[in-house]
């Protein structure tokens, strides 16, 4: 192996020249430059295995270099010196990703010290890597971009289930990639050497989605020319997914539940069961709970489906995943379109991570082929992303976001239209309450709802009647 590549930054000196006499030797090959600029000019033409810069620099400082590190090469640990070793410097240093700091004046068994504590995590983190990248590769989870805990538990939860016959629900934000953990789950199951068959419930009317899924005999109904084998059938043997399943009207809802129940299928306009073998895994990016209790799917059905319940997060709740993901797509997009991006700038980068990202891995994927296309030097800027500053925590409504494709679109009416009933649901329920004198039996009865379901509603709103008489 060779020498450990090491870039000192900092404007004074005989700090530069006393860390390379310290440094450079055998072990470590030590350059130096007096400015931010001139480090990311260097860590664009190469690559390092360690950053020493100070923080309080002319022009660049170091948090900026560090950003900037993170956005050119993440896996890079960086020191920061400082002479100002106050707890708020630190702690900003270390949130924004260094590994560690040092106050001047130093000594160089110190400044030893710090190099090797930082050069071994960043060991630890390559082997980590290395095992997640196994893992992943070894279950066929390849598709997945992801090393935080939440993806972590998902992974896990894939491997748990994989070799049971038991239902599977997948919930999750349009884009969080349902589908692909169905896929997963066939994958590393007994049966993955048979069909996987998925179908989109919502992309079919309901007598063609019964047809679809049932099959039909000929001359079953108009338009019925020939007999059609159902996807129940053509799964038989392997893995049946049924995507947007919220989307199912109660009628189709009733024959689904029968079909899982027994196990047997009849087609449209036959009279004889045909027993199926199947895996069936469910997704939806609604809440089948709130369905259930506003009477629009069926409480049998849910149960039957949730039996094993696999939530996947959004982008925004693991935004330690966005670096990851960006570079993988940059690597995609590079290699699809013929172009030579080196890497994204750190106010770009930094923007990324803060974007709430409706469409979530989708949007994200879309968003970095853009840029790949419109960026016209070999560095993606913010401009190049074409993404509105919005605030992450700020709502979604018309007037802050303006959606760019037609995943974002549905996820925004999805997001808007579940927010209007909520707030229509809250008026209701305060009002009937507060016309009943805070009593639940009496409200339920006045509103025609049965006491269960307002209860559960009263949960769902966050409305507690024990506060109200605290008043």
């Amino acid at each position: 192996m060779g020498r450990i590549a090491i870039l000192v930054v900092d404007d004074e000196a005989v700090i530069r020249e006393g860390l390379q006499r310290t440094l450079d030797g055998e072990r470590f090959a030590v350059e130096t430059c007096r400015s931010g600029h001139a480090a990311i000019e260097l860590l664009q033409d190469k690559e390092y295995d360690l950053i020493i810069t100070d923080l309080k620099m002319p022009g660049m400082n170091g948090i900026e270099v560090l950003k900037a590190v993170k956005g050119l090469q993440p896996d890079v640990p960086v020191i920061m010196i400082t002479g100002y070793a106050t707890v708020d410097t630190a702690v900003e240093a270390m949130k924004n990703g260094a590994t560690d700091y040092i106050s001047k004046p130093f000594t160089p068994e110190q400044i030893m010290e710090k190099i090797d504590k930082s050069l071994e995590q960043r060991a630890l983190l390559v082997d980590d890597m290395y095992l997640i990248k196994e893992i992943t590769s070894r279950h066929g989870f390849d598709a997945f971009i992801g090393e935080s805990r939440e993806m972590q538990k998902v992974y896990r939860r894939i491997i748990q289930v994989a070799s049971s016959d038991s239902t599977v629900l997948i919930t999750g934000e349009s884009g969080t990639g349902k589908e692909l953990v169905a896929r997963a789950i066939h994958r590393n199951s007994p049966r993955r050497d048979q069909p996987f068959v998925a179908l989109d419930c919502s992309s079919l009317a309901e007598n063609l989605l019964e047809s679809e899924l049932f099959g039909h005999v000929k001359g079953s109904f108009t338009g019925a020319i020939q007999t059609k084998t159902g996807l129940f059938r053509v799964a038989d043997g392997g893995t049946l997914f049924l995507d947007e399943v919220a989307n199912i009207s109660l009628s189709t809802q009733a024959k689904l539940l029968r079909v899982l129940q027994e196990r047997m299928v009849t087609p449209i306009g036959g009279t004889q069961p045909i027993p199926i073998n199947i895996h069936l895994v469910a997704a939806t990016n609604r809440s089948l709970k709130v369905m259930v209790s506003e009477g629009t799917f069926r409480e049998d059905l849910f149960f039957r489906l949730n039996i094993i319940p696999i939530d996947l997060p959004p982008l925004r709740e693991r935004k330690g995943d966005i670096q990851l993901i960006t570079r993988h797509f940059l690597q995609k997009y590079n290699a699809d379109l013929g172009k030579q991006i080196r890497g994204i700038a750190p106010d770009a980068m930094a923007f990324l991570e803060e974007y709430p990202f409706p469409g979530n891995v989708r949007e994200l994927e879309n968003t970095i082929e853009r840029a790949v296309v419109l960026a016209e030097g070999d560095i993606i800027r913010k401009e190049d992303l074409e993404l509105s500053d919005r605030d992450a925590d700020e709502p979604v409504s018309p007037g802050s976001y303006v959606p760019t494709n037609a995943e974002e679109l549905k996820e925004m009416k999805r997001h808007l239209r579940d927010k209007a009933v909520e707030d229509i649901e809250k008026a209701f329920v305060m009002s009937a309450l507060e016309r009943n004198n805070w009593n639940v039996t009496h409200a339920a009865e006045e509103t025609g709802i049965l006491r269960p379901n307002f209860q559960g509603m009263l949960k769902r709103l966050g409305i507690s009647i024990k506060s109200q008489y605290a008043k």
